[in-house]
This record gives structure tokens, C-alpha cells and sequence, in this order.
């Protein structure tokens, strides 16, 4: 399963990034929090920039704002992982040609509705055995 860097991750139970923290675990995912200003989520360390997450990350998923991500996108890149989800009311067609040629993936959608719809895996490329 994938590890994921929760960008904008919240303590509180009713927030979108708290849910696909939770979500994410139930279906057997690494969620890992990314937030300035918190120790625990969900009983889970957060970090608070991607660069100090020691694991390779898989995906990036997004709870925030356009007005914020310029320097996000920025660590994104130079972190590397395989696509990035923007959730809604994150979505910023400014960044994603810079992404794309970095080599990730864009993805315009709902973490939660990927989960639950089992689409939120990325495709593994066929073993040649």
C-alpha cells in the first residue's frame, strides 16, 4: 500500500484531511500528517514540512488553499512522489505544468471518493517474470 503525505492535516474529527487520515489507515494506507502547528493527529506524528518525512513518499494529498501552495509546490517537486491529489477547493491549474514536467501526476479529486470508490491505488506497471 501507498504512503501518503496529508498536506493541511487537522486535529479536528469533522475537517476533510482529519477523515482521509482515518480513511487512509482503514484501507491499510500510511497516512502522514503535514500541518505547522500540531504534535499528534489521530495519534500519528506530523511533521511539519514534507522535507523532514523520512520515508519515500507515494502520493501527496492536498487540504490547502491555492493562496498557500506556492512554496508547497515547490517542496513537492523537490520531493518527488508519483502524483498529487487536489482535493476540492484546492485546485490550482497555475502549478500543474510545473508538476507534470517534474514528472508527477495531477489529479483533480476527492480522496475520500477515491477510497471509497477503490480508485485511489496507483496502477502497479506489470511484473515481466
Amino acid at each position: 500500500m501507498e504512503i501518503v503525505a496529508v498536506i493541511g492535516a487537522s486535529p479536528k474529527q469533522d475537517r476533510y484531511s482529519n477523515k482521509a487520515i482515518r480513511m487512509l489507515a482503514q484501507y491499510h494506507h500510511t497516512p502522514i500528517p503535514v500541518a505547522p502547528t500540531h504534535a499528534l493527529i489521530e495519534g500519528r506524528k506530523v511533521y511539519q514540512h514534507l522535507e523532514d518525512i523520512p520515508e519515500k513518499i507515494d502520493t501527496v494529498t492536498l487540504y490547502v488553499s491555492p493562496s498557500r501552495q506556492e512554496p508547497i509546490i515547490k517542496d513537492i517537486i523537490k520531493l518527488g512522489p508519483k502524483r498529487v491529489i487536489f482535493n476540492p477547493d484546492t485546485e490550482n491549474k497555475a502549478v500543474y505544468d510545473q508538476l507534470k514536467q517534474a514528472g508527477i501526476e495531477v489529479v483533480e479529486a476527492c480522496t475520500l471518493v477515491l477510497l471509497k470508490t477503490n480508485q485511489f491505488s496507483i496502477p502497479q506497471p506489470p511484473r515481466l517474470d
